[in-house]
């Protein structure tokens, strides 16, 4: 009689110490009572190609891809989803049972499912949507925006530089402001996002005049430590709905989970609970 393979995930990155992606995945395994296991792995990115083709052989499924990898990997996979291509990282891998390493981004996916989740509800076409930031965080959360129907982005980035290069990526519905002016942006934003680290423990404050956020629009920021940053703090005094960046951490692991486990978690408040640990 053959054993049943349990199944096997993870979380790839260098450092990895600081992932909550374990701590999510084990709650939902756990708490449905499914067979599995999902383990951090610090791999140098030197040894990324060499550990992915060995994964499998050990009977995992797939692997969440953080920081430095979530580039390089797509040189790696054999299939790439549109979405990763426009982007241009990879956050969920799956091993296919026909050898082939299939690379997705979800991150997106987690963004829009979290604003969706505000107070009222959110609606993309309510107004143009103002970005702070222009790094890996700020190509999907522009995907996802554009792909839900956002009018126009307003982008501004302390390079501009950077900003730029996403206008030429993405077209005409983005408009670069210069970071000087990146609080005029706030005067025709629906939605506010920061993408930067600013803000985050351990990093500077944003610096940027919020005193042109819109009463009613939709304030996020996908700094989750902490919870309740400045920028949501001020957006909440000024009669915006506001929603932290911990949910989009929770909804972009839902895709993933219910690839390599074969069930769909839900996000609620003990996965909040869980994630906080």
């Amino acid at each position: 009689m053959s054993e049943q393979k349990i199944p096997l995930a993870g979380v790839i990155g260098s450092p990895i110490g600081h992932s909550k992606s374990p701590q999510i995945h084990r709650h939902w395994l756990s708490t449905m009572g499914l067979k599995g296991h999902y383990i951090p792995m610090n791999v140098a990115p030197d040894d990324l190609k060499t550990v992915l083709h060995t994964l499998p052989k050990a009977g995992f499924v797939g692997v969440n891809i953080t920081i430095p990898h979530k580039v390089s990997v797509l040189e790696i996979a054999d299939l790439v989803t549109d979405r990763a291509t426009l982007i241009g990282a990879a956050n969920t891998l799956i091993f296919r049972k026909d050898g082939k390493i299939h690379a997705d981004n979800t991150d997106g996916y987690g963004f829009v499912k979290n604003l969706e989740s505000v107070s009222g509800g959110w609606d993309p076409a309510a107004g143009p949507a103002a970005l702070f930031g222009a790094g890996g965080a700020a190509r999907a959360v522009i995907a996802a925006m554009l792909d839900a129907g956002v009018p126009e982005i307003l982008i501004s980035n302390r390079t501009r530089v950077r900003a730029e290069a996403l206008r030429s990526d993405f077209g005409k519905r983005l408009r670069v402001f210069d970071w000087v002016q990146a609080g005029n942006m706030l005067d025709y934003a629906a939605t506010v996002v920061n993408s930067t680290s600013l803000g985050m423990i351990g990093q500077p404050p944003l610096r940027v005049p919020l005193d042109g956020l819109q009463k009613g629009a939709v304030v996020t920021d996908l700094v989750y430590a902490p919870l309740k940053t400045k920028l949501l703090e001020v957006a909440e005094e000024a009669g915006c709905r506001t929603v932290d960046g911990l949910g989009m951490l929770l909804h972009q692991a839902v895709p993933g989970f219910e690839r390599w486990f074969g069930t769909r978690p839900k996000v609620d408040s003990a996965t909040r609970a869980a994630a906080l640990r």
